[in-house]
């Protein structure tokens, strides 16, 4: 086993087991290139116990925390189903390590999108957009990690749920938004905030997954990246994104086990 595929197998195992793991990279040592590499063995082991890939989540969208990170690009992870949350339900808490949420637009596309598109063009793939939250919990201790690190970790991604899908006529440039746990507002901010708009998101997730093999295909769920900064949330709350037009997307975490 090499290196890599040893480190793919910790952070797949982390995930698994819901067991925090110490930094795999704490010399900076990883290259990016490495770093999605292993992310895409640990996910490969996901599908190999029968998960199904269902989409990309994208990070990094704004533009402040691309400089305050000094990168010229975003970064994105991989979706299964086994990460879906249904709308409105219960999760249980201890499936997550140290979970915080962020509220997202979401895609959903109607036909394959390739690597070198327009924004129009990105645009005609859209089957559908809808409210989203996306639950990040990096499997390493105290959230401390680099680059590299947050990458092969699938860029914290963990869980997601998505809201009643909409047609995409509606113009989502800048739709205004608000997350509250347990209906007390605490972030509040637009879909503008994504790239300057979240079609860039997808033009974006387009070139990157068709760069590492695995193009957008119709039914693919796009997340376009966190809208407002990330909240940690703790068992007993419910957490939801009311979106301009687009409505609710929430869920809840149960209480701990006495």
């Amino acid at each position: 086993m090499s290196h890599l595929e040893n480190f793919a197998q910790i952070v797949d195992q982390a995930a698994f087991n819901c067991q925090e793991i110490a930094q795999i990279d704490s010399d900076g040592k990883l290259t990016l290139e490495e770093a999605y590499y292993i992310q895409k063995l640990s996910i490969g082991r996901r599908l190999a116990r029968g998960e199904r890939q269902v989409g990309f989540k994208m990070g990094f969208t704004s533009r402040a925390k691309m400089v305050q990170m000094g990168l010229s690009d975003v970064i994105w992870g991989r979706l299964t189903d086994a990460m879906q949350i249904e709308e409105g339900s219960e999760i249980e808490a201890n499936r997550f390590i140290h979970p915080r949420v962020e509220p997202e637009l979401a895609f959903l596309l109607k036909k394959d999108l390739p690597a070198n598109v327009t924004n129009a063009q990105a645009l005609s793939a859209v089957e559908a957009i809808a409210p989203a939250l996306e639950v990040i919990d990096s499997r390493y201790k105290d959230f401390k990690f680099n680059l590299p690190e947050v990458i092969a970790d699938n860029a914290s991604s963990s869980g997601f749920v998505v809201g009643n899908w909409h047609s995409p006529s509606i113009d989502f440039g800048n739709l205004g938004l608000v997350m509250s746990i347990d209906g007390r507002p605490l972030h509040v901010g637009s879909t503008a905030a994504l790239l300057g708009h979240p079609i860039r998101s997808l033009v974006a997730a387009a070139r990157l997954a068709a760069g590492a093999g695995e193009p957008l295909k119709a039914g693919d769920i796009i997340l376009a990246g966190g809208a407002t900064p990330a909240e940690w949330i703790k068992p007993g709350q419910y957490i939801e994104v009311e979106m301009q037009h687009l409505g609710r997307a929430g869920f809840s975490l149960s209480q701990n086990p006495a």
